[in-house]
């Protein structure tokens, strides 16, 4: 199925215990319709020491929420939003539907600034 979330969008959960958190999409597993968002449903894995150099413990990581429960925040405006879609000429990008900004755009810079440091 196709979702309009990629990975490293900040986004807001809506619903379930972590509901109004923000955080950075880490993992998205498109087949089951899943999210990893950073630091949102954290859960704690018990692991046992299995030889004398391993050291046992309580970890703590981030689980998956269904997709349908987090909601894309604009870079422009600041709030949550649903994403509208528009093509010009070969390039499809994905629009804020509050301010129609470009939730794209600002990836784009990022990258671009990156490479010039290189």
């Amino acid at each position: 199925m196709k979702y309009s979330i990629k990975k490293g969008d900040n986004v807001l959960v809506l619903a379930g215990k972590d509901a109004g958190k923000t955080g950075e999409v880490l993992e998205i597993d498109r087949q089951v319709g899943k999210v990893v968002v950073a630091n949102v449903n954290i859960q704690s894995h018990h692991k046992k020491p299995r030889n004398k150099d391993d050291k046992g413990g309580i970890l703590k990581s981030e689980g998956a929420i269904d997709i349908s429960n987090v909601q894309i925040i604009c870079p422009t405006c600041k709030k949550a939003t649903r994403v509208a879609h528009s093509v010009d000429g070969d390039v499809k990008s994905r629009i804020c539907k509050k301010c129609g900004a470009s939730l794209d755009v600002v990836k784009a810079k990022k990258t671009a600034k990156s490479s010039k440091k290189a």
